[in-house]
């Protein structure tokens, strides 16, 4: 890889209510503006080559990559561990009740009902990354989470994984990083994994 263009899913049902879904078997639907949203970004990256896309399996990305990509033939593949995390019990209700939990909590604790920690995210993320440096095709389309991107984006400017994540990242909208960058950006968070500070 040599060119890596990340972009969060469209709007989704769950997020235009403001409630959490890590969990697949989950139907969440985008919104009609998440669906413009996603033709608007395809319109937008129309003279950009992609080689590859790799969304997460979670539905919201799989159906922004079909829009973003209509008409065009590129292999579409589907990486479970770029999903958004795992909240257990506050699945499917509101995410600031699992962000209030997550403020107040360490990076190795996972929340009750089967969730994961922050510092298991890092790390599957990490490795969803550095998988994807190894990958032959230049020019890579990520349809992902604002997690996972928000991450990334702060570690390419050389700040680790926070407690709390105050970086916005836009609905459809293509943040672009070269392998250079991801791979700084993949040694922050190594780092901090190695030597979580919370």
């Amino acid at each position: 890889m040599e060119q890596l263009t990340l972009a969060r899913h469209g709007e989704s049902d769950f997020s235009a209510r403001g409630l959490a879904n890590g969990d697949p078997s989950v139907d969440v639907p985008l919104t009609a503006l998440g669906e413009q949203q996603a033709r608007d970004l395809g319109l937008a990256l129309a003279d950009q080559e992609i080689d590859l896309c790799v969304t997460s399996a979670l539905g919201r990305t799989r159906a922004t990559a079909a829009l973003i990509l209509a008409g065009r033939h590129v292999a579409v593949e589907a990486w479970p561990v770029l999903n958004d995390p795992r909240v257990g019990r506050f699945e499917s209700g509101p995410l600031d009740a699992y962000r209030a939990w997550a403020g107040a909590s360490g990076s190795a604790e996972e929340p009750p009902g089967g969730g994961e920690s922050r510092l298991a995210i890092v790390t599957r993320y990490v490795g969803a990354f550095r998988k994807l440096l190894r990958r032959p095709e230049p020019a890579v389309l990520v349809v992902g989470h604002a997690l996972s991107i928000a991450y990334v984006l702060s570690a390419a400017e050389g700040q680790p994984p926070a407690a709390r994540i105050e970086r916005p990242v836009a609905y459809a909208h293509p943040y672009r990083l070269g392998a250079a960058d991801l791979r700084r950006a993949l040694e922050v968070l190594e780092a901090w994994r190695d030597a979580p500070t919370w």
